[in-house]
């Protein structure tokens, strides 16, 4: 709340001038637009900060999840089925307790800005698909760690650990061809041109690309965007439409040379490294934590005797794990910004740096992004660097080459 409140007064301040390094290509009225919808989203999450702490707090120390768990066991009788239906009932709930966060996000704030274009009907649709892919995907998982935890030993969390590795890779095969269609539509490029000049990029970036694709991400949002997806045979690039409609060829050229920076400093696949060696610790940590009596008296939960409690040692750990780790949040960010550096480097060697600073300024200036963030609140949460330093480093990659 203290660095969301040093954000919104740092915005405030710089609200009346455009930074002198924008002052020729973003207009005043488009600055202070920016500054408003950067505000207004920090307070929209500093309230739903305050609500996820006050529900937090209700599960655990109010004895929410205990009265839960409690009803379940005198409906349910079989102890596997009480615990499967622990796990969904409290997701479901919270699902169902940030849904209005939701809705005031998209028909409220974003609407205001002129970023929404999604009806109400379309959101239905989206958050009953989404359901029902989470209850098809995280089911079998849920019930394959909750029987691991009780039949497969001390080491249970080892097995566990390579049961979320090899789901998670199963996600990232099947979510181009299968999950994503769920909800967009995605169609060859239709740009001669484009693709052509993408796919001469790709040949000399070393990047096996099996398909340009384009996405209908304007029945949604204003906001434009494009990412890689998929690994092998399933590797794309994905364009929103509304980015299309926004960058010539040639800036689009430099926005997909950045991301082929990451690709070649192999930043996705240290991450995801990174990612797994980081669960597995984390899931030693709860390996010891559920034989611990301590652990769940600590967080408003008697253990049941005559039972197993598995999946309230899930709850309560997934649900207590973001309070300490909160302060590792800035370690993370400067890596993030480390290696947008570094992709921004490599697309200066494979593309026009001009073409990439002109993408950037549109895409800031169209996304509302601010040009002013306060340096403790951006240094402790943002994965990218402020715009005024990622510019003018571009600038003097230009100069050095020149």
């Amino acid at each position: 709340m203290w660095l969301a409140s040093r954000q919104a007064r740092h915005v405030t301040r710089y609200r009346g001038q455009v930074p002198d390094e924008f002052a020729e290509k973003i207009g005043l009225r488009s600055h202070q637009r920016a500054a408003d919808y950067t505000v207004e989203r920090m307070k929209l999450s500093v309230t739903q900060r305050v609500f996820d702490a006050m529900v937090l707090i209700a599960f655990t120390l109010l004895g929410g999840l205990q009265a839960i768990n409690e009803f379940l066991i005198g409906v349910i009788p079989n102890d596997f089925w009480r615990q499967l239906l622990l796990l969904g009932s409290v997701l479901l709930i919270s699902g169902a307790l940030h849904l209005p966060f939701s809705l005031w996000k998209q028909f409220r704030l974003e609407e205001k800005f002129g970023f929404n274009r999604m009806t109400l009907s379309l959101f239905i649709s989206d958050t009953i698909k989404g359901l029902l892919v989470s209850v098809v995907l995280g089911l079998p998982l849920a019930a394959v760690t909750l029987w691991l935890m009780a039949a497969a030993g001390p080491l249970w969390w080892l097995w566990a650990w390579l049961v979320w590795v090899v789901f998670n890779a199963f996600i990232l095969f099947v979510f181009p061809t299968w999950i994503a269609p769920l909800f967009n539509k995605f169609t060859p490029l239709d740009n001669p041109e484009l693709a052509e000049r993408i796919n001469n990029l790709a040949q000399r970036c070393h990047f096996a690309l099996q398909g340009l694709f384009v996405m209908d991400g304007s029945k949604r949002s204003a906001h434009g965007n494009a990412y890689f997806t998929g690994f092998g045979k399933s590797r794309r690039i994905v364009f929103f439409d509304t980015l299309l409609s926004k960058l010539n060829p040639e800036e689009i050229e430099a926005v997909l040379a950045h991301e082929l920076g990451h690709f070649s400093h192999k930043h996705v696949q240290k991450r995801m490294i990174f990612s797994f060696l980081l669960a597995l610790v984390f899931f030693a940590i709860l390996g010891y934590l559920k034989n611990q009596i301590w652990f769940y008296q600590g967080l408003g939960v008697s253990p049941v005797i005559n039972g197993s409690n598995d999946a309230m040692a899930l709850l309560l750990f997934f649900m207590a794990m973001p309070v300490f780790t909160f302060f590792f949040a800035p370690v993370f960010s400067f890596f993030s910004r480390k290696d947008e550096f570094q992709a921004d480097h490599y697309a200066h060697t494979q593309a026009s740096s001009d073409a990439l600073i002109s993408a950037l300024v549109k895409l800031y200036d169209d996304n509302a992004s601010t040009l002013t963030p306060d340096p403790v609140h951006s240094a402790f949460y943002d994965s990218h660097p402020p715009a005024s330093l990622r510019i003018r480093r571009l600038h003097e990659l230009q100069a050095m080459k020149g």
